[in-house]
């Protein structure tokens, strides 16, 4: 099953979390969160800091991750690994391909006209706004 994973970035004041323009399909011009490829045989946490920090310049250093869930495609034989945390200083940010935005999280992050993921992405950061007390400590 190939495996994928995308990180919710959370500013270190909560209030913003980091999002990328999408060069390419799918979805190519929506907003969407930042993550990639988990490599075969590859740790998934650590696949999770790598692609953060080559899309991004976020090292472990600047974050703590915590895997929160898990979408299985069974149809498309994918699973997609979905990690969030919360920056712990103001960090300077470097773009790989994708432009990078803070985007404000109360926005409305179902709109399937601006975010990538049918609704997914909403879901992804209601649950962790349910959860922030046990993630963000």
């Amino acid at each position: 099953m190939k495996k994928l994973n995308v990180i919710l970035v959370y500013s270190n004041e909560e209030n913003k979390i980091l999002m990328c323009k999408r060069e390419k399909e799918p979805y190519k011009g929506k907003l969407n969160l930042v993550g990639g490829k988990v490599e075969q045989n590859e740790d998934e946490l650590h696949a999770a800091y790598r692609e953060l920090q080559e899309e991004t310049g976020i090292t472990k250093s600047d974050i703590v991750l915590t895997h929160i869930m898990n979408f299985q495609y069974k149809m498309s034989n994918m699973e997609l690994e979905v990690y969030a945390g919360k920056l712990n200083k103001d960090v300077q940010l470097k773009e790989e391909i994708n432009k990078l935005y803070w985007i404000d999280k109360n926005e409305n992050f179902f709109d399937v006209d601006k975010y990538a993921g049918e609704g997914n992405i909403g879901h992804m950061i209601r649950q962790v706004e349910i959860n922030k007390n046990k993630l963000f400590l």
